[in-house]
């Protein structure tokens, strides 16, 4: 502390990145010594009063709030999993806003009237299909190639997002941030392509598992999307459609071919180091590059934008064509809400701005 108003921080290694990571909602301040962080022992809007994860979370105002508000005196927030059982309880009045709804379930609200709104944000969010290169069959170059070609990306968003997206180019830096590299082109639906790859990896013939849930947005709907493509070339797709209940836990990161869904993050260097560096604590695909781990250290220490820029370009084409996740789309997110919640806002990092809405919004009579 340099003064009662100033803090100074001395980072390891350098990072330009700093200032937007002290402004993320995942960036919290809490006491000096704290290791059991259940407690809720920090400085937010609200204070902990229950505390069940998986299940329930209930936050009382906090009086002594450094900044004006919250609005509402207490919020609840719950895990209801299947989309159609979370939109009824939206409908039924039992809750105020139902979060990332399916597409499928957007004209059932419509039709409600005015008593229901829509709240979209394309931020960045993304399901992606995840293929581990250390396992078979994405241990075969031929396999991941043949599926890259196979997906059909214009039909998934047509299809199974009701055109709520933007057809995606396989890297995480969506168009909505400033470092998106616009001329890396999304791979082209080519069956004839993915079925020479799928020949050449000994694949044709085969039953290829692959894990989907209604966890990982929209999930199944592009699952049979690409299960309908892959069955016209003589390739099998099985999938296994499995409970959202725990499928984080057992199925993500680990299954060899499986989905994801991804968050909106604010910088490529956050969204690099958290799925795509060689020692990634979420690295989807396992892929791992020495040249891929350099460029990202030297970004991120980089105060010269076109310098940067040029960096992440490049990293995001690596991506595209070495990596063993294919993301066909950035998907708008969609909550479904009462029309009496309001002060909901779209923004930048995602549905339910950002997860911090309860600090902002209130209730009208």
């Amino acid at each position: 502390a340099v003064d009662k108003q100033t803090v100074e921080i001395t980072l390891a290694s350098p990072n330009a990145d700093l200032p937007t990571i002290l402004s993320m909602h995942h960036f919290m301040i809490v006491a000096d010594g704290t290791t059991d962080f259940s407690k809720g022992n920090g400085t937010g809007a609200f204070v902990r009063e229950v505390f069940e994860p998986g299940v329930r979370s209930v936050g009382i105002k906090n009086k002594n709030y450094w900044k004006s508000g919250p609005n509402v005196d207490s919020f609840e927030y719950f895990a209801i999993s299947d989309d159609s059982s979370r939109v009824n309880a939206l409908l039924s009045g039992d809750i105020h806003l139902a979060a990332t709804i399916n597409p499928r379930s957007m004209r059932l609200v419509e039709s409600q009237g005015a008593g229901f709104v829509l709240s979209k944000t394309t931020s960045g969010n993304y399901t992606n299909l995840n293929m581990r290169l250390d396992m078979e069959p994405g241990s075969k170059r031929d396999f991941v190639e043949g599926m890259k070609y196979l997906v059909n990306r214009e039909q998934i968003v047509k299809s199974a997002l009701r055109g709520l997206g933007e057809v995606g180019n396989d890297q995480p830096v969506s168009p909505a941030n400033f470092y998106h590299n616009p001329d890396l082109k999304p791979r082209a639906f080519d069956p004839e392509k993915a079925k020479f790859h799928f020949e050449k990896a000994g694949m044709l013939g085969q039953s290829i598992p692959v894990v989907a849930s209604d966890a990982a947005n929209s999930a199944v709907d592009m699952a049979m999307i690409i299960q309908a493509s892959a069955a016209e070339i003589g390739l099998k797709l099985d999938v296994q459609r499995v409970p959202a209940d725990g499928y984080w836990d057992n199925y993500w990161l680990k299954a060899p071919v499986h989905f994801g869904n991804i968050n909106p993050r604010p910088t490529p260097d956050i969204l690099f180091s958290l799925l795509y560096s060689s020692e990634a604590p979420w690295n989807e695909s396992q892929y791992k590059s020495e040249k891929f781990d350099k460029m990202l250290i030297e970004a991120r220490g980089s105060l010269d934008q076109e310098r940067r820029k040029a960096i992440y370009n490049e990293m995001q084409v690596m991506v595209a064509s070495e990596a063993g996740t294919i993301i066909p789309a950035y998907i708008s997110n969609v909550d479904a809400i009462t029309a009496k919640l309001k002060g909901l806002e779209a923004n930048p990092l995602g549905g339910q701005m950002g997860y911090a809405f309860a600090e902002y919004v209130w209730l009208d009579a």
